[in-house]
């Protein structure tokens, strides 16, 4: 199932990830890498849809938007994001800032609560941290390097189900129509 990608959200995702991290120290482009995968995968899986439709691929560090690097220099070019470089510890790290507010009116209200939620889970870690976490997911595991990562992947687990899990499964389904 392929979703359309929308650019600009996606922009304003960056801006509204970036703008939310200022003040996390760990925050830099690998950490923007999984609070995109996570915000997509997760609002796919709560939502039935993704929040920008990007296409993600598997990298050595874990997933990452394929469109990223293009769009995030039209944004440094556009004025909209800026790179600052940064020691953390031994790393060099790549700060994505933003030069500019988001236009959150682009996002549904549990959008953007769950982004804030993904945010506040990971803000005390560090990016090799948030790389090893998503190195646990199923969905990264079963994908070739830089081999794309269906959404319904998002579903696949090694972890035992809970009745929660069921409870929201029967829940999609009776809303589609199953």
């Amino acid at each position: 199932m392929e979703f359309e990608f929308n650019q600009d959200k996606f922009k304003e995702l960056v801006l509204y990830i970036a703008e939310k991290s200022e003040t996390d120290p760990w925050f830099g482009a690998t950490k923007l890498n999984k609070l995109l995968f996570y915000s997509d995968f997760l609002a796919y899986g709560y939502f039935g849809k993704p929040i920008t439709g990007a296409v993600y691929q598997k990298l050595e560090h874990g997933p990452a938007p394929k469109k990223l690097l293009p769009l995030r220099a039209e944004m440094i070019r556009e004025g909209s994001l800026g790179i600052r470089r940064e020691r953390m510890l031994k790393f060099s790290q790549k700060r994505p800032t933003a030069l500019r507010s988001p236009d959150v009116a682009v996002f549904d209200a549990e959008e953007l609560d769950l982004v804030d939620r993904i945010i506040r889970l990971f803000c005390d870690r560090s990016a090799s941290e948030v790389s090893r976490i998503s190195h646990d997911e199923l969905c990264w595991q079963l994908a070739g390097e830089k081999e794309e990562i269906p959404y319904q992947s998002v579903f696949l687990s090694t972890r035992p189900a809970s009745e929660s899990h069921f409870a929201r499964g029967r829940e999609l389904a009776e809303s589609a129509g199953l």
